[in-house]
């Protein structure tokens, strides 16, 4: 962003200038082009590395960026929008950008500590991981809020002031969202987590289940024909199968089913269902071959549009201490799981893709001892019962995540769906379909626009209400 000069009324005399995170699929997916950003310009912040250490002072550089244009001063709100599981390349244009102006707010962004240009370490052996976790992170957004707070004070020459400070997240960074609004309270009026996976699952076979909801029941039975072809190939000739799919490399045949399972995901969970579905369901009733036309899907689609790297879904490529790809596979594996299994009846992905699959890889990939630890991480945050205030849930409909979300309402905590036929992850805050991003969330594109713009109503108000408190009280409020 660039620097801006503020003024204000009588004090024209004291121009200054101010300087101010996908989806759960995104570790294996390009990033968005410089186009969906609003501004792309790089701070730093000097970040402790261990919160919960009091003999450990090292620090290391996390990347953020600001954005100004619509921040009243000097008392607007201030919107932190964090950053997930990927690498953060500036701050998104999506609907948080609509609601920048609507609240007149600064947006600032800060990268998850490990992603992007925001490591700690240079090797992501097992030991150099040890302090990615989201407990971690959260401490991180407090501190960068407070930082960030006394740098605003002191170039506006005032002590002890808070503007309003509201929080957003989308997916894992919605949890983040949510969890940041349960620990630390006093620095934020509210929270927003769309489709955050507050609840860490073990064995999360509801996400299976909720793809076959979401494609309808002739595409679901369309797909589970696909995968028992394709594993009945498999075992007559699995190097033929998987060069069909351009994908040789994957040679343990869990990793193999992995992959295919998750190219049928990335259309559902994103709002392009037709994008899998139609060429699939012409496939079958012209009577083609339902491999081959699920193969021309994946090549083109997955690998295409999407760009994944194939070799993402080795184990041996994960073993890397060089790959990023290691990142969330490692807070997979340790604090959250949400393993996409096979459900015992009726599943679309392979039952190669069990729990032993997920729980080996860890192991195989992170060493002995590695292991989820999701009941401390439920007992710690609440999962769905966690007992926050002043949190907008919000879902898609269609969106395999909301099952790892809070989707009932409570005081306090309101919880929206928003029902269409392409609204997947995070399309309240990107529209439809949600990836490719959809400039400032538009909307005209999901199948059912009201039904957005309903729940988008709905969160205006309760950050509206949230703000207005905080700004009776002059500062964050409980």
């Amino acid at each position: 962003m660039r620097s801006l000069v503020l003024f204000v009324g009588s004090l024209l005399m004291m121009m200054m200038m101010i300087y101010m995170c996908n989806g759960l699929l995104t570790t294996r997916l390009n990033h968005m082009s410089s186009s969906n950003y609003i501004t792309k310009d790089v701070f730093w912040f000097n970040q402790t590395l261990d919160h919960f250490s009091p003999y450990d002072h090292r620090k290391f550089q996390q990347r953020y960026y600001e954005y100004l244009d619509n921040f009243r001063i000097p008392d607007g709100p201030i919107f932190l929008v964090i950053c997930g599981e990927s690498a953060c390349g500036g701050i998104s244009n999506d609907y948080i950008t609509v609601l920048a102006k609507k609240f007149e707010a600064a947006i600032v962004t800060l990268e998850h500590r490990y992603y992007g240009k925001s490591s700690p370490v240079e090797s992501f052996t097992t030991e150099n991981l040890k302090y990615l976790s989201s407990k971690q992170a959260l401490f991180d957004l407090a501190a960068f809020r407070q930082y960030y707070q006394e740098s605003l004070n002191l170039k506006l020459n005032r002590k002890k002031v808070d503007n309003p400070w509201f929080v957003f997240g989308i997916s894992y960074a919605g949890a983040l969202s949510a969890w940041f609004r349960l620990k630390f309270p006093h620095l934020t009026c509210g929270s927003l987590a769309s489709s955050g996976v507050v609840h860490a699952i073990l064995d999360f076979y509801q996400y299976d289940q909720q793809m076959g909801e979401s494609t309808g029941p002739e595409c679901k039975a369309i797909l589970q024909e696909v995968t028992q072809l394709v594993e009945n190939q498999l075992d007559s000739n699995g190097e033929a199968i998987k060069n069909k799919f351009g994908a040789p490399t994957l040679k343990v045949d869990g990793d193999f089913m992995y992959y295919l399972a998750d190219a049928a995901a990335v259309a559902i969970q994103y709002g392009n269902p037709d994008k899998l579905c139609t060429p699939m369901t012409n496939a079958k009733k012209a009577g083609d071959d339902l491999v081959d036309a699920y193969a021309k899907y994946v090549n083109e689609y997955y690998v295409g549009s999407f760009g994944v790297n194939i070799e993402s879904y080795t184990q041996e490529y994960l073993k890397k201490t060089s790959s990023g790809d290691r990142l969330w596979w490692f807070q997979v594996c340790t604090e959250v799981a949400y393993f996409q299994t096979a459900p015992a009846n009726d599943s679309i992905r392979s039952s190669k893709i069990d729990l032993r699959y997920h729980l080996d890889l860890c192991k195989n990939v992170f060493g002995e001892g590695i292991y989820p630890v999701v009941n401390s991480t439920n007992l710690y945050y609440g999962g769905t019962d966690i007992a926050g205030s002043k949190i907008v849930f919000t879902n898609g409909s269609q969106d395999p995540w909301r099952h790892a979300s809070k989707q009932v309402s409570s005081p306090n905590m309101p919880s929206y769906i928003v029902n269409c036929k392409n609204c997947g992850h995070g399309s309240d805050l990107r529209g439809c379909p949600q990836s490719p991003l959809v400039p400032e969330g538009n909307s005209k594109n999901c199948s059912n626009p009201d039904a957005v713009n309903k729940v988008r109503q709905q969160m205006i108000e309760q950050i509206d209400l949230w703000l207005s408190q905080c700004h009776s009280t002059g500062r964050s409020s409980m």
